[in-house]
Formats: structure tokens, C-alpha cells, sequence
């Protein structure tokens, strides 16, 4: 029993390694020239390599022969190139992303707070925050006016021009905010807004105008009750002569005449007092 899993065993073994051989062979199948055109007598012109190698002679009895591939630390890119590219080494203030292979060159980063100044990511440069752009002395500017940025480390852009009706200004950091111009040229006023102005403009008109009649016709009433007043006259008082009896004949004489000239200046003049005077000259007369 012993016998036969160890001859299992060795045959598996056996398998294995031929898989691996017939693997290998397969790899070595990709190598040389991978693409090629009958060239003068038996000779043949390699168009292009496989990937990873380079050229080593255009024509040639045997494709394989034409094509090698890179040494160790070097890459090809174009399948046509005649020599490989030494690998690039991140250093300083670059880290290491993806190592170099064959076909590809070493891929380098930058530490934190720092971006690659090409895009080969060859050296680095401070990073440029929202609002400002790299300059070329790989430092750093605030926008100019007239120009925002919103993201990291990108050129400045300049502010929307075609703007008609500006809400918000823009500034370093953001465009200018445009409103909707078809929105508020269509909007149709309030009736009550246009008529309200005008009818509290009327009362105001009509107000001022009431007053300025009722203060005319106030004016007017009295300048008429003044004229009236003027035209009324004022009645003439008669004072009463009072005589001390006497019996001296010229004394009576006096008042007789100056009663008669009383009554010639006083037409409309009580009976009374004619009737006094006649009195006082009958007592004087008796």
C-alpha cells in the first residue's frame, strides 16, 4: 500500500512539473517579434515587439530573434522603440505608488499637504487651496479680481459675463449667482399696488382743496362784516342844558336861543328833551 501512494505521489509530482513546463514554453512564445512582414529573400521585418521588449534589428531569418526583452529597472512604452527607459525613482518629497514593470514606469505621489507640479508627477509643490492658483515659481496666489476658483489646486476661471440680472457678486471663491430674467420681466403688477397711490394722491389733493375754500369764504365774511360795521353811525347824544334858575331877563334870553339851536342841529332828537328845554324856559319866563 505503502508502495503504490508514493508511486501516486511521484506521478502527480511528474504532472506538475510538466504543467509548468508547457507554461513556460507557452511565456517563451511571447517573446521576440510579435508582429512581422516577409522581407528580402528569407528574411523577415519585425513591425513591432511584444510588450516589454525592444528592438534589436529590423529584418532578420527569425522573428524571435529581433525582439529582447528590458533589463531589470527599465520599461518600454511604444513596441517599435529600439531601447528601454531606466525606471524613475520617487524621492524626497515623493512616495512611491506603483513600482515600475516592464511596460510601465515607476508611479510616484506626493506627501500630504503637497501635488505633483506635472503630470508626470516629476517634482512636488505646495498645495493651492480653494480661491487661489499656482503661479510659476510653484507657490501659491490668491485669484485675481474678476476670477473664483472652487476646487484644489486648479487654475483661476474667470466670472460669468453673460449674466443680465445679477443676485450675487462673485468673488475668489465663487461665480457670480445669476436670477432669472424671463421669471421677472413676466411678472405682472398688482392692480391694488398702481391704483392705491393715486386715490390717497386724490384725497390728499381734495383735502387741501376744501380747506382753502373754507378759508376763503371765512376771509370774505369778515372783511363784509367790517364794512358793515363802517357804514352803521354812531348816534349823536344830547346832553341835557342844565339852567340855574334866575330871574335876570338876559339870562333867559341865552337859554331860549340856545335851546332853538339845539333843536335845529337835533332833527330826529327826543320830545323829551325839547319838552326840557321848553320847561326850563317857562321857569325862567314865570
Amino acid at each position: 500500500m505503502r508502495a503504490d501512494s508514493m508511486g501516486w505521489i511521484l506521478w502527480a509530482i511528474g504532472v506538475f512539473v510538466l504543467i509548468q513546463g508547457c507554461m513556460c514554453s507557452a511565456v517563451q512564445t511571447n517573446s521576440g517579434c510579435m508582429k512581422w512582414t516577409e522581407g528580402p529573400g528569407n528574411d523577415v521585418r519585425c513591425e513591432a515587439c511584444n510588450p516589454g521588449h525592444h528592438l534589436v534589428k529590423e529584418y532578420g531569418p527569425n522573428p524571435k530573434e529581433l525582439c529582447t526583452p528590458c533589463e531589470a529597472g527599465k520599461y518600454i512604452l511604444k513596441p517599435t522603440d529600439l531601447q528601454c527607459q531606466r525606471c524613475s525613482q520617487c524621492v524626497g518629497a515623493q512616495v512611491m505608488k506603483n513600482e515600475c514593470t516592464a511596460t510601465t514606469d515607476t508611479q510616484c505621489g506626493c506627501k500630504k499637504g503637497l501635488t505633483c507640479g506635472d503630470a508626470k508627477c516629476s517634482f512636488c509643490v505646495k498645495t493651492c487651496d480653494k480661491g487661489q492658483e499656482p503661479t510659476e515659481k510653484r507657490s501659491c496666489r490668491k485669484c485675481p479680481e474678476g476670477t473664483f476658483n472652487d476646487q484644489i489646486h486648479q487654475r483661476c476661471k474667470p466670472w460669468s459675463t453673460e449674466c443680465q440680472n445679477i443676485v450675487t457678486k462673485g468673488d475668489a471663491l465663487t461665480d457670480i449667482t445669476c436670477g432669472n430674467v424671463s421669471v421677472e420681466s413676466s411678472k405682472t403688477p398688482n392692480p391694488a399696488e398702481q391704483e392705491w397711490p393715486l386715490s390717497v394722491v386724490a384725497a390728499v389733493v381734495l383735502c387741501v382743496f376744501s380747506i382753502i375754500i373754507i378759508l376763503f369764504i371765512t376771509i370774505l365774511a369778515k372783511k363784509n362784516s367790517n364794512k358793515k360795521k363802517q357804514n352803521i353811525k354812531k348816534p349823536i347824544t344830547s346832553t341835557p342844558i342844565i339852567t340855574t334858575p334866575t330871574d335876570d331877563p338876559r339870562t333867559l334870553i341865552a337859554v331860549a336861543v340856545e335851546c332853538s339851536f339845539h333843536e335845529a342841529q337835533q332833527e330826529q332828537g327826543s320830545r323829551s328833551e325839547l319838552l326840557g328845554c321848553r320847561d326850563s324856559s317857562d321857569q325862567f319866563i314865570a
